[in-house]
């Protein structure tokens, strides 16, 4: 029988690494953890500011948040590819030969700084999330750092070069403004140096991992486990 064909994203590494159990479970049998709330408000702005940050890039100029923040880049100019990187079922996609699994991750946008003068080549490239929230502040969490991790080490395995770093763009509710008919945001950004050394390691345990004929334990630290384990006192 033809082996399982595995296509992992950096939401399959961030489950993988917050419980192997649960991502052997996910990607062998899809049983899956219970879904959390649907985030539909936070889809919208996603996609409004997909369409924002391109309107900007048909028009060549900065978006005013690298502006603000003082960021001398500019946005990725290829659109078509772009879009492609963009889709959920495709991606930027990096195939390996030995462990014979696919990691692939779908952007929100890229950043590109000016390549040496006189090159012709594409400059350095970084990845560029957007993130909504309702919070008072910005939060930087590990799931976010692996993303632009992953990011960087698959426009590596492609053939870009990359600048060292990734950045998230929080779009932050401001509920000082009030309502009036409009959610008003403010603005950050967020550098972050990426390291995308450790990602092909952690891509390669979980394709071990979801190759094993049983799953690995829960996580000790992992909350369906411990419910699950509390459970069992009631039968």
């Amino acid at each position: 029988m033809a082996e399982k064909k595995i296509k992992l994203s950096p939401n399959s590494l961030n489950l993988f690494l917050d419980c192997p159990h649960c991502f052997w479970l996910d990607k062998n049998l899809g049983i899956k953890r219970p879904p959390p709330y649907p985030y539909a408000l936070n889809s919208a702005v996603d996609a409004l500011l997909k369409e924002e940050f391109d309107t900007y890039r048909a028009k060549k100029i900065p978006h005013p948040i690298f502006k603000e923040n003082h960021i001398k880049a500019h946005l990725f100019g290829n659109q078509k590819l772009l879009n492609q990187w963009r889709n959920n079922l495709a991606g930027i996609r990096y195939f390996d030969e030995d462990l014979k699994a696919t990691l692939f991750g779908a952007v929100d946008d890229i950043l590109e700084f000016d390549p040496s003068a006189g090159s012709g080549q594409v400059g350095a490239l970084a990845p560029l999330d957007y993130k909504s929230t309702g919070s008072t502040a910005e939060k930087v969490y590990d799931r976010f750092q692996l993303q632009l991790d992953t990011y960087t080490f698959l426009l590596e395995k492609n053939g870009y070069k990359t600048a060292g770093k990734g950045y998230l763009a929080f779009y932050i509710v401001d509920k000082s403004r009030g309502f009036i008919d409009r959610l008003p945001f403010r603005k950050e950004i967020v550098e972050i140096e990426t390291n995308p050394a450790d990602v092909h390691e952690i891509f390669k345990d979980a394709v071990d991992t979801l190759r094993m004929a049983t799953p690995p334990k829960h996580s000790s630290d992992c909350a369906f486990g411990k419910f699950l384990k509390s459970a069992k006192g009631f039968n």
